[in-house]
């Protein structure tokens, strides 16, 4: 509690006054007084994985943000920015505008009676919505209407995103759960987005005859550990092996889904994991593999921002 409420508050109760006079908004001045009681503690300890992490990831500033509560993101959509600022502003609740488009709140703010959800904002982290940036990076060489199929759509906020981002697509999606697919349903009827194929599959053990498409959007299954500062239950579950068995499961889908893309096709891979082996080692697997040149690829360190971390890499498909 001491490590990651700012405040004691309600709880103060529990303390004796020398833990109170050394309670401070700095997650550094914390540590170290529970360091001159405990000389052993380690933060370094609750995240023993750090030699697996991604290029450029800084191990002790992201072990620190799973002490931090991160904030809640919404993403506001095309010609909603103005109604979704005026709502807030006329509740008062604090938020502070990051972009055009994206609000960070805390946490524990109330908007669902405030802001029509999927309608006018997408609840979206902001490294997610940062996937518009690699998005934008094609929109010059995509035709006026664009296929596009999102592989392991889940909840569909990056389709939602594809759809906002690019001027006309056709939508396909699919996933290998029947449920998500139905609340997928759901969402996308309050997002306004009608037009579009879904379909059950299990990408992993299955492969598409047909149809090809100009983009594929595979949001892999992986660890997750990008996102434990939202659920730090995790990091005490989370054993090493498990990297390696997400990293053989992206390698399926991604061998799977590939030979969908069409002549000068790009492949938007993306994870919201912080291992080298789901990140990095599957972008020198595909350019190993396969007639994809990498246009870009990027580590979005959200911790600093108290956001997710991701992973997001493009490829262009080459003529053989």
């Amino acid at each position: 509690m001491f490590l990651c409420e700012e405040q004691a508050g309600e709880w103060q109760v529990l303390f004796d006054a020398n833990w109170l006079d050394h309670w401070s908004e700095n997650i550094t001045r914390r540590i170290n007084f529970i360091q001159s009681i405990y000389p052993s503690f380690s933060v370094e300890s609750v995240f023993p994985w750090t030699d697996q992490l991604s290029g450029g990831i800084e191990p002790h500033d992201f072990i620190l943000s799973h002490f931090i509560q991160p904030d809640l993101f919404i993403r506001i959509r095309p010609g909603k920015e103005k109604l979704v600022t005026q709502k807030l502003n006329d509740q008062q609740l604090q938020f502070e505008q990051l972009s055009a488009t994206c609000i960070a709140l805390p946490n524990a703010s109330k908007i669902n009676t405030i802001i029509e959800i999927d309608k006018e904002v997408v609840i979206q982290d902001y490294s997610s919505q940062q996937i518009a940036e690699f998005l934008q990076l094609i929109t010059y060489h995509l035709s006026l209407t664009t296929s596009i199929w999102d592989c392991c759509a889940a909840s569909g906020g990056k389709s939602i995103l594809a759809y906002d981002t690019l001027s006309k697509i056709e939508l396909t999606v699919s996933d290998i759960r029947p449920s998500i697919l139905q609340n997928l349903k759901q969402r996308f009827e309050r997002a306004g987005i009608k037009k579009y194929e879904s379909f059950i599959v299990n990408l992993a053990d299955s492969r598409l005859q047909t149809p090809d498409f100009k983009l594929i959007l595979c949001d892999a299954p992986c660890t997750g550990s990008g996102t434990w500062s939202r659920t730090p239950e995790q990091l005490y579950f989370f054993t090493e092996e498990k990297i390696e068995e997400y990293a053989v499961l992206q390698k399926k889908i991604v061998r799977n889904v590939i030979p969908n893309l069409v002549a000068d096709g790009y492949l938007l891979y993306v994870t919201c994991s912080v291992f080298k082996k789901e990140n990095e080692d599957m972008v020198a697997m595909i350019e190993k593999e396969f007639s994809l040149q990498l246009v870009k690829s990027e580590v979005l360190k959200g911790y600093s921002l108290k956001a997710d971390s991701m992973f997001a890499a493009l490829f262009k498909k080459v003529n053989e």
